[in-house]
């Protein structure tokens, strides 16, 4: 991938959400509200603190992660649809 995220940022890749309903109803394209899960892409080198420190971020690329609805701006890269976001976004590692 031709893309890394500078200091405290992540890219990552939404996960897909269900196509039916745990009745069997088929939810339509229109109706579906995007995840808020996802796998953590590749995260930049980390933020400074105030005497200079690189501060590493907590999470890494494989990671499965829970994040706000609003949160990232959403990117293409490589022809693919992806989120980049600020570590502090990031609500918590799944499993």
């Amino acid at each position: 991938m031709a893309f890394t995220p500078l200091h405290d940022r992540v890219l990552v890749r939404r996960t897909e959400s269900d196509e039916k309903t745990a009745g069997g109803l088929i939810i339509p394209d229109s109706a579906k509200e995007k995840p808020a899960e996802g796998e953590i892409v590749s995260v930049g080198a980390g933020a400074r603190d105030d005497a200079g420190k690189r501060v590493e971020l907590d999470v890494k690329a494989g990671d499965k992660v829970l994040f706000g609805k609003w949160s990232g701006t959403e990117v293409t890269v490589d022809g693919e649809e992806l989120l980049i976001m600020k570590e502090s976004d990031i609500m918590g590692i799944i499993g």
